[in-house]
């Protein structure tokens, strides 16, 4: 089983910084596409920022130059620098992973469960 757990998240200010933290325990043979998505009162759930196990990363046009995402494959862990916050910003985060277990070859998706994100104006 494997379980994800989410920190970090608060109240701030506007201009003010936060950092996510997300990491996966229990029985994992390799994490490939690590991810954070948002969602906003009455809006869809939307990708904020990915990274692949190459280290290759992609941001939503919204936060491109205020937010970085990393990853710490030693200890399965992915991080969100949330710089420059925006009350736009105010969303439950979550972090998401595509990821591998021992003896079975087939990747499945793996939710966090959320961490409250408000940035006041």
């Amino acid at each position: 089983q494997v379980q994800l757990v989410e920190s970090g998240g608060g109240l701030v200010q506007a201009g003010g910084s936060l950092r996510l933290s997300c990491v996966a325990s229990g029985s994992i043979f390799r994490i490939n596409v690590m991810a954070w998505y948002r969602q906003a009162p009455g809006k869809q759930r939307e990708l904020v920022a990915g990274i692949s196990s190459g280290g290759t990363t992609d941001y939503a046009d919204s936060v491109k130059g205020r937010f970085t995402i990393s990853r710490d494959n030693a200890k399965n862990t992915v991080y969100l620098q949330m710089n420059s916050l925006k009350p736009e910003d105010t969303a439950v985060y979550y972090c998401y992973l595509n990821l591998v277990v021992p003896n079975n070859l087939i990747p499945y998706d793996y939710w966090g469960q959320g961490t409250q994100v408000t940035v006041s104006s």
